[in-house]
């Protein structure tokens, strides 16, 4: 089970995040956000921390210019994209992308391509108010190419086993408060989830 940290804002929750078994942590550049970073403090973590680590950018509504110039400046090997208005051209874009879908009904998952998606229940503030997309939802669904986010918990991570999901994605869930990660709890976390199928 892959899993990214995300809403990083500091040095130390990223290096904890790593030594706790994260594979990637996810920079929010939406200024609305309690978990805002800017570029140039995100490049100052980015350019920290040890090899073999995923960078994710977390965007939404920009246009193509913003995203590819903000993932420049704060090197980020990813961007992770809300796009609700769907008028974004991935073809544009100069780095690595994976779109979000803010899940609000089960048909939301129906006829998706064979692309990566991370799949997040919808909420009006864009995401970090541990809210869960419904479970039973994905039954009879190929779930290898979602990641899953909001709501998960140490405490919860136990119900998507066997579903077979890609990777999860926690962001208030390993919280101490919004914006500062807590070390025990991304370590509880990263260990329930590298025991899911």
């Amino acid at each position: 089970m892959r899993i990214k940290i995300c809403g990083i804002t500091n040095l130390q929750d990223a290096l904890d995040a790593i030594n706790a078994g994260a594979s990637a942590l996810g920079f929010v550049f939406y200024k609305k956000s309690p978990r805002y970073i800017t570029p140039l403090d995100a490049k100052k973590i980015v350019e920290q921390l040890p090899p073999f680590i995923q960078t994710v950018g977390l965007f939404v509504n920009e246009n193509e210019n913003f995203i590819n110039e903000v993932c420049a400046e704060s090197k980020m090997q990813l961007a992770q994209i809300i796009d609700d208005n769907d008028t974004l051209n991935y073809e544009l874009l100069k780095v690595k992308s994976v779109k979000v879908i803010r899940v609000k009904s089960q048909k939301d998952l129906k006829n998706l391509n064979k692309d990566y998606y991370l799949l997040d229940a919808f909420v009006d503030s864009f995401g970090g108010e541990g809210k869960r997309v419904a479970l039973e939802w994905f039954e009879n669904i190929n779930c290898s190419k979602f990641i899953l986010a909001g709501g998960l918990t140490s405490n919860n991570l136990k119900e998507i086993d066997g579903y077979g999901f890609y990777a999860v994605d926690v962001s208030s869930g390993v919280e101490e408060s919004k914006g500062k990660k807590s070390k025990q709890k991304m370590i509880d976390f990263i260990k329930e989830a590298n025991e899911i199928k």
